[in-house]
């Protein structure tokens, strides 16, 4: 599980009068990912595309053209059943002709829709004036002009025109009507000639006779008739879709198929007489894969296992040819040979190939992650920050060992990790693809989060339900009270102690994988140093040599997170000696192997600190439940200030601890009275109540939700940045196998 299946390159070389067979049968095994011949090499090219591909590319654009305009989608879909050629051809044309009918149809009521209410909305202007149209045009020896302007730098601007004898202007909300008489009965526009200088739109006057409430009426009327019909045709349409959605998600796939098929010479290098294909097929299937391709056309294909992925990097990633020798591949006494009637073939190809392939130089593995069962779906998180190459460790499995339980560690209460699984099981039961994936996570992450909820006192939505429940529990909290601190600074050793462990797991991989690539020497330098820094620092760090120098918590946690079963003082001062020597001898390989990385020698340390952001996170989280539990409920502390918080649920525990009170005498001090706990019979009391109820429910709904981005968030960091940085980079290849799985249609 921490390296992807392994990947087998192989060639399958043939006659160009079987590529189509071998083709369906490649297509049908849906294995091989096709390698692109790169026409690099001389005496091949690439292939071109099968006959009839253009035909069957052009009715796959009708296709999702149709679905297009029907809004087809996968839940329209029918029961899976075969389509032949002819009846898919019959059937795409009666149903484009009747679709493109109606769709043309609706286009043009859309359209005279549209532009109806364009002439309303140009009408307006003409209703706020309050002038008929027929009086705004047809004069001989006067202008009309009708504009949205101010009316006072309108007239101004006529009274000082020349060209203008008389005017008048009426105004009707913002738009006015100018009607003037030129000087000279001869000139044209002089009236637009004098408003230069004005700010104003002007408005060409419909060609109406009625009044602009008459002609808007009438184009509203004509509206709602074209409506009507649009109602129609988008009735029919719907009417189409429901008989045809099934045919055209067939169609489509079925073309999809065919469209792949004709176009995989495209990948391929060919000569004039014979083709090459390459590409990758998981090791395990590849027996499968020549029998299914020898199996369609016979001796007139050789189908070879050129070599099998060894997990090592950069141009050396590749295992010796199997006929070499490789374990557990086909030799070459494994290879079907010419015999027979296929003499002619096999010699056609030798000759159009040289009896080789057409080698595709650097060619890095695709990835199939294996990843199974529960830490399947943690790849999701994985991709998100990239695909492990070939040549990587697959981090999965420890992403999935490790995610839940910081993000459970950071939440750490009942009632948030129910609602969280709730929310994970609706996603994945609901859903499929990279949500379904992200549920399974969810619960997980919940599953976690209700586990460490109980350990920390049986946490329900930030209270303590150990105490309702009248038993003893071993934790006292989360360190948000004053008699709980030191679970508090427990909390953060047991942070960074989680981070020593991740970092290790890191930095082992690295040492495999450097020592796998390359040698022991190259592994003790680049990351041995790191394992000697890392853990002879913190070994010192938790030994007794100058302990007065180091807080007492160091020391204390141990035997409080483990309820005094792990008796723990620290380490011996001579461990701590030792560690110390470690971590320089780690100094030392570092800058004997990699001098410039001595400038980050402190980074073991910084980084395990760094998950100190665990405790922080769960403190943060408890202490905002804590905060909405007590503006709802109230709380007070025992022991005169230095004891543990407890919610008040009624107004008589409000009562009885409002009158013993360390300033009445007793032993409680008060820390809020709550609004729903301060209850009384009157108006305000019922608005507190209600009030207390909503600071509750969306006081925990919005800590449910930080709970996500911030403990997820987190999570997610010190996976990618300070584990994923010791040993992993991604960018590998997905794994697209040539081939489709049928969803729509069957293949009888």
């Amino acid at each position: 599980m921490l390296r992807p299946e392994r990947m087998s390159r192989v060639s399958v070389t043939g006659s160009k009068r079987v590529i189509d067979d071998v083709i369906e049968a490649a297509y049908a095994h849906h294995s091989l990912h096709v390698t692109d011949y790169d026409e690099r090499y001389e005496g091949f090219e690439p292939g071109t595309s099968l006959e009839g591909a253009e035909t069957v590319n052009e009715r796959l654009v009708t296709v999702r053209s149709l679905e297009s305009i029907l809004d087809v989608d996968a839940e329209d879909a029918e029961v899976a059943r075969s389509l032949d050629d002819d009846e898919l051809v019959a059937e795409l044309e009666r149903v484009r002709e009747r679709v493109n009918e109606l769709n043309d149809r609706r286009d043009e009521l859309q359209n005279a829709i549209r532009d109806r209410q364009e002439e309303i909305d140009r009408m307006e202007p003409f209703a706020e004036l309050g002038i008929d149209l027929e009086y705004l045009r047809g004069y001989d020896s006067v202008e009309v002009v009708v504009g949205e302007a101010k009316a006072d730098a309108v007239e101004t601007a006529l009274e000082d025109a020349d060209s203008i004898d008389v005017f008048d202007v009426f105004v009707g909300g913002g738009v006015l009507a100018i009607v003037a008489k030129p000087t000279d009965s001869d000139a044209e526009g002089v009236v637009q000639d004098a408003l230069v200088g004005v700010d104003i739109a002007l408005l060409d006057v419909p060609d109406a006779d009625a009044s602009p409430e008459e002609y808007v009426a009438e184009l509203e009327a004509e509206q709602a008739d074209l409506r009507d019909e649009l109602d129609g045709v988008e009735t029919e349409l719907e009417s189409v879709k429901a008989e045809a959605a099934g045919f055209l998600l067939r169609a489509e796939e079925q073309l999809t198929i065919e469209a792949e098929k004709k176009e995989a010479p495209l990948s391929f290098a060919t000569t004039e007489n014979a083709f090459v294909a390459e590409g990758w097929v998981p090791t395990e299937t590849y027996p499968d894969f020549e029998a299914a391709v020898v199996d369609a056309v016979g001796d007139h294909v050789e189908v070879e296992e050129l070599e099998r992925a060894s997990f090592t990097p950069d141009g050396d990633h590749h295992a010796k040819p199997v006929d070499e020798g490789n374990d557990g591949g086909a030799g070459e006494s494994d290879t079907p040979t010419a015999a027979g009637d296929a003499a002619d073939a096999t010699a056609e190809r030798e000759a159009a190939t040289d009896g080789g392939h057409a080698a595709r130089g650097s060619d890095d593995p695709p990835v199939v992650q294996d990843n199974g069962g529960a830490a399947g779906p943690f790849e999701l998180l994985v991709q998100a920050f990239g695909r492990p190459k070939y040549s990587e460790f697959d981090p999965t499995l420890l992403v999935f060992l490790t995610f839940p339980a910081m993000f459970g560690f950071m939440i750490g209460d009942v009632g948030y990790g129910v609602l969280y699984a709730a929310i994970g099981y609706f996603m994945y039961s609901n859903y499929e693809g990279a949500f379904r994936e992200l549920g399974s996570v969810a619960m997980w992450a919940g599953g976690f989060t209700i586990l460490f909820g109980i350990y920390f006192g049986i946490d329900v939505f930030g209270y303590h339900a150990y105490q309702l429940l009248g038993i003893h529990w071993p934790v006292a909290g989360k360190g948000l009270s004053p008699a709980d601190l030191n679970w508090g600074l427990s909390f953060l050793v047991a942070s960074v102690v989680f981070g020593i462990v991740h970092l290790n797991a890191g930095h082992v991989l690295s040492f495999v994988s450097t020592y796998q690539h390359h040698d022991f020497k190259h592994a003790l330098y680049e990351a041995g140093s790191w394992l000697l820094i890392l853990n002879g620092a913190w070994i010192w760090v938790f030994s007794q040599h100058l302990a007065g120098f180091k807080p007492d918590f160091l020391f204390e946690a141990v035997p409080l997170l483990t309820f005094g079963m792990v008796p723990f003082a620290g380490l011996p001062a001579v461990v701590g000696y030792a560690g110390g020597a470690a971590a320089g001898l780690g100094l030392v390989l570092l800058g004997i192997g990699e001098p410039p990385e001595l400038a980050e020698f402190l980074s073991p340390l910084v980084n395990a600190i760094s998950y100190a952001r665990l405790m922080a996170v769960l403190l943060a989280k408890g202490g905002m439940a804590l905060a909405v539990n007590l503006l709802a409920f109230g709380a007070y502390i025992d022991g005169e200030g230095e004891g543990s918080f407890h919610f008040i649920f009624t107004p008589g525990q409000l009562s009885y601890v409002q009158g013993h009170t360390v300033a009445e005498g007793g032993e409680y001090v008060m820390v809020f009275s709550g609004l729903t706990t301060a209850f009384d019979p009157s108006a305000v009391g019922v608005l507190a109540l209600v009030g207390g109820i909503l600071v509750a429910v969306v006081g925990h709904f919005v800590v449910l939700l930080l709970g996500i981005t911030s403990a997820g968030i987190q999570a997610v960091r010190l996976e990618y940045v300070e584990f994923f940085g010791n040993f992993y980079e991604g960018g590998g290849r997905a794994y697209l196998p040539f081939g489709r799985d049928r969803k729509y249609t069957r293949e009888d």
